[in-house]
């Protein structure tokens, strides 16, 4: 017996998966919302910010099941797009607080691009060397932590006895070179 005449026997209609799951009201309500979604997206992919947040929070009561929570991750996208424009940093020293406060909540890449940025205006800022090279021992990039800890230990040596009890630096402790970096021999 087929699903249709299963459902003409006990009376119940057969739903389409689509509609169960989306909770709109009809096709064309779906496709109209579709057409928003994407309409949002390009505002993202064309770095409007602003205007894709308002399109995807207004999209979102009445979004589809398939992609409300494609918008949710949107709109966050949008928000954390538009805080980060409005950041102005007087020292660098703020800017490198900043840059903590993203490594700490898991901003990875956010938190590598202020470090970097400002090793490109302050060359000799050992402590922007010595937070990458943190980032780079937490995300498993095991030469780039060397290499950058070495830096931050060249231009100031005490950060050779904070590497000593840094518990960021867990997933380099047994590696050789490391040990080697922060007790070195005395010739």
């Amino acid at each position: 017996m087929t699903q249709e005449a299963r459902s003409a026997a006990t009376g119940r209609k057969k739903i389409p998966p689509v509609a169960a799951k989306s909770g709109s009201q009809s096709p064309a309500a779906d496709t109209a919302a579709y057409q928003h979604y994407q309409a949002a997206v390009q505002l993202v992919q064309q770095g409007k910010f602003d205007k894709a947040l308002a399109a995807f929070e207004k999209l979102l009561p009445t979004a589809p099941f398939e992609i409300a929570e494609r918008c949710r991750m949107y709109v966050q996208t949008c928000q954390r797009q538009i805080n980060k424009r409005g950041l102005a940093f007087i020292t660098p020293e703020e800017r490198y607080d900043y840059a903590v406060s993203q490594l700490n909540g898991g901003y990875f890449e956010e938190a590598g691009e202020q470090l970097r940025g400002i090793i490109a205006d302050y060359p000799r800022a050992d402590y922007a060397f010595y937070g990458l090279a943190l980032l780079d021992s937490i995300t498993g990039r095991i030469q780039g932590c060397l290499d950058n800890l070495s830096k931050a230990i060249e231009l100031n040596p005490k950060n050779r006895l904070q590497a000593r009890s840094d518990n960021d630096f867990q997933n380099m402790v047994d590696d050789p070179r490391f040990t080697e970096l922060l007790y070195p021999e005395i010739p």
